[in-house]
């Protein structure tokens, strides 16, 4: 048994739709009730699209945080491109990922980060809104040993997690976000494997 196979079985991580294997380890039981909460439409750069209002739902209480187990391997080692409505603190625990951060600016090109979750940097936090997405480095996975372990972290969403406040991105999204965007196609072509295709 793999290191990562061993991980799974002991930590009751499940594949993930969206790359990687997960586990909900822990919702705060205790609540808060959120206002209506809706799905976004977004304003993106270089369009008169206002941000606006698409289904919503009734104000409901929901668990004041979540925390999850995430976890990249040689074979899943890269997520798709998401974003949520919570703060989510990532925490580091064994091996390396980076992070792909693009935060839309309306009037402005995306922001693009990139930050590597591991021991040089135990904490990546990503402010509600911003789309990202993981994946395992490519130096790693030339390395036995280190594509071996793969990378774990802890993600601890506050307010805890709810699936209206989670969106995949699409590649109708990706080319509507750089739109008129200089260097726009390159940045749709490197992004548009990670994107949601269901």
């Amino acid at each position: 048994m793999s290191d990562t196979q061993a991980l799974i079985k002991e930590l009751g991580l499940q594949q993930h739709p969206a790359g990687g294997t997960v586990s909900s380890i822990v919702a705060i039981k205790r609540s808060l009730t959120v206002a209506p909460r809706c799905r976004w439409k977004v304003a993106f750069q270089g369009s008169k699209k206002e941000a606006e209002n698409d289904t919503c739902t009734d104000a409901a209480p929901r668990a004041l945080a979540t925390t999850i187990y995430y976890l990249l391997t040689k074979e899943s080692p890269t997520g798709i491109i998401l974003r949520e409505k919570s703060v989510a603190y990532h925490m580091h625990h064994q091996g390396r990922m980076e992070y792909t951060l693009i935060t839309s600016i309306p009037g402005q090109p995306p922001k693009i980060e990139k930050k590597v979750l591991g021991p040089e940097n135990r904490l990546i936090v990503v402010e509600p809104g911003v789309w990202k997405f993981a994946r395992l480095l490519p130096e790693d996975l030339k390395d036995e040993e280190k594509a071996k372990q793969g990378c774990l972290m802890t993600m601890l969403l506050v307010p805890g997690f709810s699936l209206d406040d989670h969106e995949f991105l699409t590649k109708e999204t990706l080319e509507e976000l750089f739109k008129g965007v200089e260097g726009g196609e390159e940045k749709i072509k490197e992004f548009e494997a990670h994107v949601w295709k269901n």
